[in-house]
């Protein structure tokens, strides 16, 4: 795709399907009565005119409905694009309250921007106070100038997810002492560092997260501990602050690039109380992913063609 297109998501709840097709087996593959959606942890299958599909997350997350084809239209552009295939949500359980439903950006076989073949898209989610809406584009042109760019990496277990090449983290300027295999990837088992917009906060390895967070905790020594909530083991009773000063926070990437994250992306409010937490957990894996509320105010690009990822603050 060379033109650049502005999609715009509006909610679209799937009480009635009309199938329009029965999903074709060209890069999907045959398990039994039903195909695997490539390697995005799915399966569909269609009988007497009917398909159907199952998708799992790794949160518990899942959906089922039926497995159509169907016509999207472009709202800015009024471009149409006909024959993708959607999944239409009958039964959709854990983490989707409020949500219209997902798009599927990764490197799968069906995902949106393998079925239009765009090979360049950027996003930049808002941040949760602002007054305006985030966005999606496809095509050339969406990465600025001024990115903070690295590369991208695959997993060989794991071909749909975009890793980055992460080579440090740093609070207060001062990088965290950890060996540089914490950030590398085992072809062996799960690991790595992922960009994922699904992943709510970012969720780090163990050793990792605890590096980062106790460098956190000794610079944040005059805020008033609140002990922990939910998955947050370290959060602060803001009660009494008006202003509240907070170390940076980085990520550093080849050749000494580094993206600092915004302020705000490091303590999320947890109730009415001004209790905030430490916006970070540790994962139960070797693998950190670098989740949607770090990536808040930051234009995010990814070159699939090149195999590059940028990261632009305030060029949302």
């Amino acid at each position: 795709m060379s033109n650049l297109l502005n999609l715009i998501l509006s909610k679209a709840k799937c009480s009635k399907c009309k199938l329009r097709s029965k999903a074709r087996a060209g890069s999907i593959w045959i398990i039994g009565k039903y195909w695997s959606l490539g390697d995005s942890g799915g399966l569909a299958g269609c009988s007497n005119k009917t398909c159907r599909y199952l998708a799992f997350y790794g949160d518990g997350s899942y959906t089922v409905g039926e497995f159509v084809t169907e016509t999207l239209m472009f709202d800015t552009s009024r471009t149409s694009l006909e024959n993708i295939y959607i999944g239409c949500g009958h039964d959709n359980r854990g983490l989707f309250t409020g949500a219209a439903g997902l798009l599927a950006l990764g490197r799968g076989a069906v995902s949106f921007p393998s079925q239009v073949n765009a090979t360049a898209f950027s996003y930049c989610i808002v941040d949760r106070d602002s007054n305006f809406s985030s966005d999606l584009q496809f095509g050339s042109g969406t990465e600025p100038a001024d990115a903070i760019t690295a590369p991208l990496l695959s997993h060989p277990l794991y071909p749909t997810f975009y890793y980055v090449n992460l080579t440090g983290i740093s609070v207060g300027g001062q990088l965290l002492n950890l060996p540089q295999s914490v950030f590398d990837i085992n072809p062996s088992i799960p690991s790595g560092v992922i960009v994922d917009t699904g992943t709510g906060i970012t969720r780090l390895r163990a050793d990792v997260y605890l590096a980062l967070r106790d460098a956190f905790v000794k610079a944040t020594y005059n805020l008033t501990s609140a002990g922990g909530f939910a998955l947050f083991d370290t959060c602060y009773d803001l009660s009494l602050e008006t202003l509240v000063s907070v170390p940076a926070v980085a990520f550093w990437f080849p050749g000494g690039k580094s993206l600092v994250l915004p302020a705000k992306n490091l303590l999320v409010p947890v109730d009415d109380k001004k209790t905030f937490c430490f916006a970070f957990a540790a994962s139960n894996s070797e693998v950190s992913i670098i989740g949607n509320l770090q990536q808040q105010g930051i234009r995010v690009s990814f070159n699939i063609a090149t195999s590059v990822v940028g990261f632009s603050p305030n060029r949302c």
